[in-house]
This record gives C-alpha cells, structure tokens and sequence, in this order.
C-alpha cells in the first residue's frame, strides 16, 4: 500500500528538516556538502521506506527526527566514560522527543500520538511495540552502512574483540528483520569479518532473543 502523507505530516517533515538545516556541521553526500543531520534524516527515511515499506505516519516522524538537533548537546559536555555517555544519550534522546513533540503539537497530532512517537525515541518500547523495534532496526542499519569506518577510525585503539563486543551489543538490540538488513548491506572486507564474528559469538543469545521479537 502507497503512502499518503497528510498535510499535517508534510508540515512536521518540513520543520524537522528545517531544524536539522541548522546544524553547523557539515558531511559529503554524493560530492556535495550538505549540514551533517539532513543526511542523517534523509538516510534515516530512506532506509525505513526500503525496509518497512508500510510504515506508519508516527514511525516515519520518529526516523525523521531521529537525531534533530543532535549538535545541541556536545558529547564532550559529558565526562568522557561509560557513565558519561550514558547521560548524554539519555539527554539526547529526550531533547530529540521534545523537539518533536512541539513540532507535532503546532501541526495538530494529538497528545497520545505525540507521547508515542516520544517513546519511540526515547527508546521506551524497544523490544515490545513494532515500530518501537522497526525504528531500532534502522537505527543500527544506518549505523553499519554509514558511520562504522568514521566510528573505527575514531576509536583507533580498539582491538578486534572490543569491535566485536560493540558490534554484538548493537545485534542484540536487532531483530531477526534488522539483522538480514544488516548482513545484506555492502560492507569493506574488514567490517564484514566483524559483524560475522559478531554473529557467531552471540548466536546464542540472538537465537532467545528471536523467541521474543516483535518485529
């Protein structure tokens, strides 16, 4: 079945758009610079229509939204350790719900629409409401097919195992859908051998985790 936005959801895409327009961080896309969150938005939509071709009006806003304004809160405001980066993400994803919240209250979605795109992103129902799981599954997608190499090359001092153990912990939060999307993507020779081992250490648990899946 065709999508057909209303004006209503055409209106929340624009002032998303408009939002992440801003940020002052820039990224190449097909030789061309562009601010770092639209590609993020556009790829997050793009790999949600490939994906759940069916998705609904409220999973869309909430890939779209995504990362909005992600540069608002630096990651370095944070102390730089495990607990650190928990708050931060915590923050992010909180200030990623208001915002759109606030954007989709001024174009006329309700209050229940607005608290359940709010728990998609604040990742509240993952694991038990589909598109909760839908929105995780592209999440982890994009991560792999588009920031994984910058990621590496950041973290240069992780080994194999540690890449490993990072990359098994994204597959857990993946479902049986999310983890073909995964594998069929056309990954460097050295990220596929990652993921594989990935697979092959939490095979185990991935198989448990499957018994419980959503979506």
């Amino acid at each position: 079945m065709t999508f057909e936005p209303s004006k209503n959801f055409n209106a929340v895409i624009a002032a998303i758009d408009e939002v992440n327009a801003q940020d002052p961080r820039t990224t190449i896309v097909d030789g061309q610079s562009v601010p770092f969150e639209t590609a993020y938005a556009d790829r997050m939509t793009k790999t949600l229509e490939q994906m759940y071709p069916d998705a609904s009006e409220l999973l869309r806003i909430a890939a779209r939204a995504q990362h909005i304004r992600r540069w608002q809160i630096p990651r370095d405001t944070f102390p730089m350790n495990r607990e650190g980066y928990q708050k931060w993400r915590l923050g992010m994803r909180q200030l990623h719900a208001e915002l759109v919240g606030d954007i989709m209250s001024d174009n006329g979605y309700s209050a229940d629409d607005i608290a359940l795109v709010g728990s998609f992103l604040r990742k509240e129902a993952l694991k038990r409401v589909a598109d909760s799981q839908a929105l995780e599954n592209v999440v982890d997608v994009i991560f792999l097919a588009y920031y994984w190499d910058d990621f590496v090359t950041k973290f240069s001092d992780y080994d194999d195992d540690k890449l490993i153990d990072i990359v098994g912990k994204t597959l857990r939060k993946m479902s049986t859908k999310g983890h073909q999307a995964a594998l069929a993507l056309d990954l460097p020779e050295a990220t596929t051998r990652i993921v594989l081992a990935a697979v092959e250490r939490e095979k185990d648990m991935l198989a448990v985790l499957a018994k419980r899946e959503v979506s």
